[in-house]
């Protein structure tokens, strides 16, 4: 599963931007975000990438929904949704392919 997880710009450079998440600074794209983005903003970031900006008016309900899910421990939480790992983009998992019989490549069966 994949969660995206808010957090407020604190600079930006160019097409990257610094969001803080909960103590947590992590270098973010912000081109593919669509709005214009500014320093103080909240976005909603997903493996790196800014996909949304969190409108003003839903910022603190936003914030709340997650801080609740944090119980009492944010950094662990943190942990748990990969916000505190170096690396940020998780590459994909699709099904494993395998080389049928013959050296044709297919994908693996179900059994």
């Amino acid at each position: 599963m994949c969660l995206g997880v808010p957090g407020e710009i604190t600079e930006i450079d160019g097409s990257e931007a610094i969001a803080d998440f909960w103590g947590v600074e992590r270098r973010v794209r912000i081109d593919v975000v669509g709005d214009s983005v500014e320093v103080g903003d909240y976005i909603l970031n997903h493996a790196g990438f800014a996909i949304r900006k969190i409108p003003e008016r839903e910022v603190e309900e936003t914030m709340a929904i997650y801080e609740s899910l944090f119980g009492d421990d944010p950094d662990e939480a943190l942990d748990e949704i990969g916000a505190d790992d170096d690396a940020d983009i998780d590459i994909g998992r699709g099904r494993p392919q395998t080389t049928a019989p013959g050296g044709d490549a297919g994908e693996q069966d179900d059994d």
